[in-house]
């Protein structure tokens, strides 16, 4: 057999083990995709192409590490990982010299002797396993790094190949999608829960609010509260306590979720030492230290509360830090701040209390710092003079408690001018008949 008839035999060959390469790697590709396209969930997505890749290139762990977040600088996080079955070693994980490559470089990296390579002082964390060689790929997006997919210790001693590096760079770009779609599928179901959940929250939090006003004899009331979120921290309440009727207005700091339930638990709170003691100041001493011990130190409460005795017309009130109310009679506008500080800084507070005997044409307005604070576009908040202008005017109408509260709302969406509010407001008006 001549030389030339012997290349050209040993370039046949080659090429017939470059197409049969070629048709195995189409066959792995299209039965990754299959596979990864009959999946729904984002876990399903990725465990069936790290277990594709452990199968198809031989190694003995793959991993696919996520971006935590849009940014390319947010941390990576492993979603899945897949070691051989026959395997009984803890999984491998990239230092975070590998990952800080392949996020500043997004490319491909191939180690196939992990002892012996100097770029990097230990490529693999601390297992208890050995690492020979791995083979990391960046998965990519419309140009933008969404995560990194890895394979660890090819079996064989030939170690990684350049074909080895297409392939995965080749499931790794097909994969990057249906991840991405499979996330955003799961994000918009999390966020779908999320509005459901905050929809029962806001449904709750409103039947925790009077639903009708008591008949107080000789006296009107009347209530409104307007949470800046689907959820506020605010919260008013009126209610008979005995031969009397308790008012009260709070406000708790923070917003969302956290603040209703913390205004949650203050509602049953005072409203449960209501029925144990006669005296407002010791109720809300009370109520403060047991605020005081479930809350943490950062959070706190302001709150109005006072105890109305209709026969007698007389008011008993405390003040923890609140906006004081706005009195108004003939005589004058008196702002009720007698009490003492916030609820749940400190386990023991003396409060003090104050007695104001009421006449007809009284007008007693409770109020959240929602109304005093609100901006226009132009961030002037609306202020408390503002305030007091309105409910004077009000009164002078001799107006009902429902339309001094309507009123003053009014003047706030007035003021504000379609700016966006960041606070709860909430009102709650007494008039005497």
């Amino acid at each position: 057999m001549s030389d030339d008839h012997q290349a050209r035999l040993d370039r046949l060959e080659a090429e017939n083990a470059g197409l049969r390469r070629a048709v195995e790697e189409l066959s792995i590709l299209n039965e990754v995709a299959t596979a990864v396209s009959s999946a729904s969930s984002l876990n399903e997505v990725i465990d069936l192409v790290v277990r594709k890749c452990v199968k198809h290139l031989r190694v003995e762990q793959a991993a696919v590490l996520m971006l935590s977040g849009q940014d390319e600088a947010a941390a990576l996080r492993t979603m899945v990982r897949k070691v051989e079955t026959d395997m009984q070693r803890n999984p491998f994980r990239l230092s975070d010299q590998v990952v800080g490559w392949i996020i500043k470089n997004q490319a491909p990296l191939v180690i196939n002797d992990v002892a012996t390579d100097d770029r990097f002082r230990a490529p693999i964390r601390q297992t208890d396993g050995v690492v020979h060689s791995l083979l990391c790929v960046p998965l990519r997006l419309k140009g933008r790094l969404i995560g990194v997919l890895s394979v660890f210790n090819k079996r064989g001693k030939e170690g990684f190949t350049e074909s080895d590096q297409r392939l995965l760079a080749i499931i790794a770009a097909q994969s990057a999608q249906v991840i991405e779609n499979a996330r955003l599928g799961e994000e918009e179901k999390a966020l779908q829960l999320m509005q459901q959940e905050l929809k029962m929250a806001h449904d709750i939090q409103n039947k925790l609010l009077p639903t009708e006003p008591p008949a107080i004899p000789g006296f009107r009331i009347a209530g409104r509260s307007l949470a800046a979120r689907n959820v506020g921290g605010d919260y008013y309440d009126y209610y008979p306590a005995g031969d009397r009727y308790a008012i009260c207005l709070g406000d708790v700091s923070g917003k969302g979720m956290p603040a209703a339930l913390l205004m949650a638990c203050t509602q049953a709170t005072v409203r449960g030492q209501t029925l144990v003691e006669s005296s407002a100041a010791r109720c809300i001493e009370r109520s403060n230290k047991l605020l005081y011990q479930i809350t943490d130190s950062d959070k706190f409460v302001t709150l109005f509360f006072a105890l109305l005795d209709p026969d007698g017309r007389r008011l008993h009130y405390t003040n923890a830090g609140h906006n004081p109310p706005i009195l108004l009679s003939d005589k004058q506008a008196q702002p009720l701040d007698v009490g003492g500080p916030v609820l749940s800084i400190l386990a023991s507070i003396p409060y003090q209390e104050a007695k104001l005997d009421l006449h007809s044409g009284d007008l007693l307005v409770i109020y959240s710092d929602g109304f005093s604070e609100a901006m226009n576009r132009r961030f002037e908040e609306f202020g408390e003079e503002r305030l007091l202008e309105v409910v004077t005017a009000a009164r002078d109408l001799e107006l009902s408690p429902e339309e001094v509260i309507e009123r003053s709302f009014e003047a706030v969406r007035q003021h504000s001018d379609g700016a966006p509010q960041t606070d709860d407001m909430t009102m709650v008006a007494l008039k005497v008949e």
